[in-house]
């Protein structure tokens, strides 16, 4: 009902030799009643492809297909979504019960669906006791709730999150992520969520959609987006810290990187130059393996980060914060398993 195809969508602005294209083809199929997350870092296109679909960007190219229906040259309030925006937008002289009323009153929906909608609406964000209030009496999280609650009312096939939590501090935005699942849950509406952060796209997402300057890098469910990085962009951007990267010289069961040589636990895809790939986590203090010369520490409370080198190449390893930790320009060692290494083309930045 609410499945989403983007076919080969582009965006350019400008015309000729000043023309500058900021989405290059992307192209996805999103099912029915699935969570989707775009995520890269600002300046990728997520909100433009994402205001593309909303209909308040045109397209360059392409074709975007909601339910069935190619959707190019359709107004905004033809194409059946509601959108939650970063800042709100909430009148600020309306009650809570009118914001979320009014698009319905616009429509001409019935005065007593409308007051239903937003009663089921209010009840199921948990904002019941706030209808009477305006905005300036309402709390940042509060606002954003009332923001959804108006989105909800609409009962769309397609929902659009732009950066939504961006304005809430750290403990209200992870509420209001558990909000935002249980929203899903309970409705199974198909949604697109656009943010530059990894934690609200990891813990959000049935599937992501991680983007690099207006391509797609990779989609994927968490767990293949972390556990099966298709690029370098992807194991840098994915992660935190992110995944080390050493380039060097492979032969067989021996990498060569920064004047070290370091024994592999598996022979590396082939000989000659590649990038070799490890989450910090993955790679374990032992009596002996890689040699690490650690250069310092960082105490995150049940963790600790341990940034070091392995010959000249930066290294970071995290470990648990009873263990006890090496000193500044201890030598350490490493042992990584071979289920934990990840091998991409230095050209490309492509997995191999």
């Amino acid at each position: 009902m609410g499945a989403i195809a983007l076919r080969n969508v582009e965006k350019t602005y400008g015309h000729g030799p000043k023309a500058v294209k900021v989405i290059h083809g992307v192209s996805a199929e999103i099912p029915d009643g699935e969570f989707i997350v775009i995520v890269g870092p600002s300046g990728c296109g997520k909100s433009t492809l994402l205001r593309m679909v909303a209909g308040l960007e045109d397209i360059t190219g392409g074709e975007i297909d909601i339910s069935g229906r190619v959707v190019n040259k359709l107004e905004p309030a033809e194409r059946d979504i509601a959108m939650v925006f970063q800042n709100y937008a909430l009148y600020p002289h309306m009650t809570v019960y009118d914001n979320m009323a009014y698009g319905l009153k616009i429509a001409k929906v019935p005065k007593a669906e409308i007051d239903t909608r937003v009663q089921k609406a209010a009840k199921i964000l948990e904002l019941g006791g706030l209808l009477d209030r305006t905005p300036r009496q309402l709390s940042g999280g509060q606002r954003q709730r009332v923001a959804m609650g108006r989105a909800i009312v609409r009962q769309p096939q397609v929902f659009l999150f732009d950066e939504p939590l961006s304005n809430l501090d750290a403990k209200l935005r992870a509420q209001t992520r558990l909000e935002i699942q249980k929203l899903h849950a309970e409705l199974g509406v198909t949604s697109l969520f656009v943010t530059h952060d990894q934690v609200e796209a990891m813990t959000l997402a049935q599937r992501m959609i991680v983007m690099n300057a207006g391509r797609i890098e990779q989609i994927g469910t968490p767990e293949q987006v972390y556990g099966q990085p298709e690029s370098t962009f992807v194991a840098s951007f994915i992660g935190s810290p992110p995944m080390n990267l050493m380039k060097g010289q492979a032969d067989g069961s021996r990498f060569t990187t920064g004047g070290q040589t370091l024994t592999l636990p598996a022979p590396a895809p082939r000989a000659g130059e590649l990038l070799l790939g490890v989450r910090p986590e993955h790679a374990e203090l032992a009596s002996s393996g890689w040699p690490m010369q650690v250069d310092m520490l960082e105490m995150l409370g049940a963790e600790r980060l341990v940034y070091g080198r392995l010959g000249d190449s930066p290294f970071t390893i995290r470990i648990e914060a009873v263990l006890t930790p090496p000193r500044h320009g201890d030598t350490v060692f490493l042992q990584v398993g071979a289920p934990q290494l990840h091998w991409y083309d230095p050209a490309t930045g492509r997995r191999v």
